[in-house]
């Protein structure tokens, strides 16, 4: 199935502000619509009521220097 890319922003911040991003993303998903906003972008996308929800926490190693990073992901999916 192709994959087409809707919205993506990546950007460093502080922890404080990542949490009450998710804070406010979890108050627009219990009210059914989340409204996705950066600086050239926006998009608003229904929730459905029982959606899957995934976490996931991975480690990775960069082969060329050895240097470890974490990811974790909250995602949630479903169809239409």
């Amino acid at each position: 199935m192709p994959e087409e890319q809707l919205f993506k922003t990546e950007e460093s911040t502080t922890r404080a502000d990542i949490a009450d991003a998710l804070v406010a993303a979890a108050e627009e998903i219990e009210a059914g619509s989340v409204h996705l906003t950066d600086a050239t972008d926006e998009v608003d996308v229904e929730i459905p009521d029982n959606p899957l929800f995934e976490v996931e926490l991975e480690r990775l190693t960069d082969s060329e220097t050895g240097e470890e990073r974490y990811e974790l992901e909250y995602e949630i999916r479903w169809t239409r």
